[in-house]
């Protein structure tokens, strides 16, 4: 069962990666759903978001998978599920700037490694997966709404409005002002 409350000594560990602490306790980071040694060079979670486990079992008990980065216990999270996490996040955070960096620091693997894996898995890179969910939003904010171009870019996480049409114009093969105009004209078209 995982401390509610973390005491000072283990989150100190945490926080200066003490591997001398590696075998006295795992911890695990909620919003992630990951764990890792205390020895762990991934980014330092919120302590709010940290649970702590004796070892790997109880861990995995309570559904973390294992750091791809430290490997607890020897333990290594299969590269599909790996990236089904990181899919989903992405799914949720799709508006807010998303590097490859960042990914690799809350997903706990290096940026090369993650983009390889990631395009393996997915067929895609990290970027034209982010790009697809985005166009998609903007897709589905196009035909429901009547929000101004910059608007739709903006909330679907394009907040440069020519980046967005033009990227836009090269995978659907039209700019989001005509697309639009074609949906009405459909909807017209059907009554």
């Amino acid at each position: 069962m995982a401390y509610e409350q973390i005491p000072e000594e283990y989150w100190n560990a945490i926080k200066d990666c003490d591997k001398s602490y590696d075998d006295l306790f795992l911890y695990g980071v909620k919003t992630t759903g990951i764990f890792c040694r205390p020895s762990c060079r991934s980014r330092v979670p919120n302590i709010g978001n940290v649970a702590i486990f004796q070892n790997a079992a109880q861990a995995l008990a309570e559904n973390f998978r294992p750091c791809k980065r430290c490997k607890p216990e020897g333990l290594s999270l299969p590269a599909e599920e790996w990236i089904k996490q990181i899919t989903v996040w992405i799914d949720q955070h799709y508006c807010d700037p998303i590097t490859l960096h960042q990914l690799g620091d809350l997903f706990h693997g290096s940026p090369y490694h993650l983009q390889r894996v990631f395009k393996r898995v997915t067929g895609k890179s990290p970027t034209e997966y982010i790009q697809d969910i985005r166009l998609e939003k903007a897709v589905h904010m196009l035909e429901a709404g009547e929000q101004s171009i910059a608007d739709v870019g903006a909330s679907a996480g394009f907040p440069n409005t020519p980046y967005f049409i033009s990227l836009f114009k090269k995978k659907l093969g039209t700019t989001p002002a005509a697309y639009r105009n074609k949906t009405r004209e459909e909807r017209k078209n059907e009554h």
